[in-house]
């Protein structure tokens, strides 16, 4: 997923705060399922979906968007938080929940996320790369080994 704060580093800036990501966050997700997901579906250009996952440490729903690489009936997402040395919080959250809602557009379906293994990823990734070619960036930025979910 890019968000402003990646694409403010691809920039040479400062990331915004994190108290501004949260607010344009929650604008995003209120935002895109009043519209039906017309409107602030995309992120950088690439479209999003809505990923309704419980918390890792509360045990509560959240809802937030990410982009998203189309594959079969569900998706693909990719844990790569712009290269950071970090794995995103989202990535927490999937490992120990992996029960999801994925919102594309007007439909939403219930799906069950996977951590892809290193045989998986090298045939996946050259497709996530095609749809988003800064994730080879990112993961030429970090020393970590991207995180690629698959969500069935």
């Amino acid at each position: 997923m890019s968000t402003p704060a990646e694409d403010a580093d691809d920039l040479g800036q400062a990331p915004p705060p994190r108290w501004l990501l949260k607010a344009y966050t929650h604008v995003n997700v209120w935002v895109y399922k009043l519209s039906g997901g017309r409107m602030m579906n995309t992120l950088a250009g690439m479209p999003i979906v809505l990923i309704k996952m419980t918390r890792a440490r509360s045990g509560t729903p959240t809802t937030i968007p990410l982009m998203y690489v189309p594959h079969k009936d569900g998706v693909v997402l990719v844990a790569s938080q712009g290269g950071a040395p970090k794995n995103p919080g989202w990535y927490y959250s999937l490992t120990k929940n992996p029960e999801v809602e994925v919102t594309q557009g007007g439909k939403t379906q219930k799906l069950r996320a996977r951590r892809v293994s290193d045989e998986e990823k090298a045939e996946l990734w050259p497709t996530c790369v095609k749809h988003y070619p800064p994730f080879q960036q990112y993961q030429n930025r970090t020393e970590r080994n991207i995180p690629v979910f698959l969500c069935e």
